[in-house]
């Protein structure tokens, strides 16, 4: 570092104290002069964490429970159920980012503010401005989800989820891909399979999979789907990711319809693999 260099820093540090910023960590996330992986496209506003809950939730220490947009890691142990592989490696690994920060983390609220259970639905950042998403990505310690219109940082997350999928890191090291025959129990999924049928009625688009699963898209969420790729996915390989759902429980599955459904609300959550 020059002179000259070392003396910009300081005046930085100084102004940085003054005004009490908060991308000025105490301990560095790595290199201090790598740019922020997934930087906030706007304003955050900044809250102290009382706790990890998983590898996604962050309680905080005005009360409010966090749940990480765009980021849905495995599921950790609860009363007769074990927990899913890497669930623990993703909450130590959350912990030590917010300890990294000293705690305190820059939120950015989604455009949805709250889920169905109250949570506050937010991006992450840490000391540094990277995405805490982001790094729970990049290190294959969860999925990428797009569920509209909480996807400010769709691209970023999803290349970062790519990188560690390539680098075959985490989750990755055996591919978690499901065939939908695999597919046993409700819950998230990514799954793997040729369409066998497309149709579209008053509920929306129906795309049926060989081997026992049907997507659906709904009518309100179809406009946001290129209307072209949809028409030509007869005959495709496709992935597609989220919260399968079991038909059979409380009578809802009818005669000749398949027992999974995976409903898709955003086309970030639906792949083309080849045609």
């Amino acid at each position: 570092m020059t002179l000259s260099s070392l003396f910009g820093l300081v005046r930085l540090l100084k102004k940085a104290s003054l005004a009490g910023a908060f991308f000025v960590p105490a301990i560095w996330l790595g290199n201090a002069w790598a740019a922020p992986l997934c930087p906030a496209p706007g304003g955050v506003s900044y809250a102290l964490v009382e706790r990890v809950s998983d590898g996604d939730t962050l309680r905080l220490k005005d009360g409010r429970s966090v749940r990480m947009i765009g980021i849905n890691t495995p599921e950790t142990g609860k009363p007769g159920k074990s927990a899913e592989p890497f669930a623990d490696a993703a909450r130590k690994r959350l912990q030590a980012l917010v300890a990294q920060s000293n705690g305190r983390v820059g939120l950015l609220a989604g455009k949805q503010s709250r889920d169905r259970y109250g949570r506050t639905l937010a991006h992450v950042f840490g000391a540094d401005g990277s995405n805490l998403e982001a790094r729970l990505l990049a290190a294959g310690l969860g999925y990428q989800v797009a569920i509209a219109p909480n996807v400010a940082l769709l691209g970023c997350q999803q290349a970062a989820e790519r990188s560690a999928r390539k680098a075959r890191l985490g989750l990755w090291r055996q591919s978690p891909v499901l065939a939908p025959q695999q597919i046993r129990r409700s819950g998230f999924a990514l799954v793997g399979g040729t369409v066998s049928k497309v149709q579209r009625n008053q509920g929306g688009l129906w795309i049926d999979l060989q081997g026992g699963l049907v997507l659906h898209i709904g009518l309100k969420q179809l406009a946001s789907f290129s209307q072209k790729q949809l028409a030509s996915l007869q005959g495709a390989k496709i992935e597609a990711r989220g919260w399968v759902l079991d038909r059979s429980q409380r009578g809802g599955l009818k005669a000749g319809q398949a027992r999974w459904v995976l409903p898709l609300s955003h086309p970030g959550m639906l792949k083309v693999i080849a045609r």
